[in-house]
């Protein structure tokens, strides 16, 4: 699990600030449309990041990992579709806010665990009564 909560502690924060300053942007960006160049560039990236995940974290398990799994083959689907059609993105549609939702929701559930406080083994046997480095009379 630690490939698992590692890539958790990356992936939610960046899912959160993505989610929040596209939120905030949204309306700019739909007037003034992005260059194809730009929105190749950004599929070229999202495709790399996405395959980065799949390959190192491919793990169709129930629980709380499988999301970091789903994020990355969307980001290498997503990324994908930008090479392919970078003239097609369309920013405002109502499908875009959605999006964000559920990208800000995903963002708050890998963060926390991500991040979430957990028990090593070696932690576990240095406490008195569990056969770590208690002090014997």
């Amino acid at each position: 699990m630690t490939d698992s909560r590692r890539i958790a502690g990356l992936l939610g924060p960046t899912l959160i600030a993505l989610a929040i300053t596209e939120a905030m942007n949204l309306r700019v960006m739909a007037e003034k449309r992005a260059s194809v160049g730009l929105v190749y560039l950004n599929g070229t990236l999202l495709f790399v990041a996405g395959l980065a995940i799949v390959q190192v974290h491919n793990r169709w398990t129930r629980g709380w990992p499988l999301l970091v799994t789903v994020m990355g083959w969307f980001a290498v689907l997503a990324g994908l579709g930008r090479m392919i059609a970078p003239q097609s993105t369309t920013s405002g549609a109502a499908w875009v806010y959605a999006l964000l939702v559920v990208s800000l929701a995903i963002g708050i559930v890998l963060t926390f665990t991500g991040y979430a406080r957990r028990e090593t083994s070696e932690a576990a046997l240095a406490k008195p009564g569990r056969g770590g480095n208690e002090k014997r009379a």
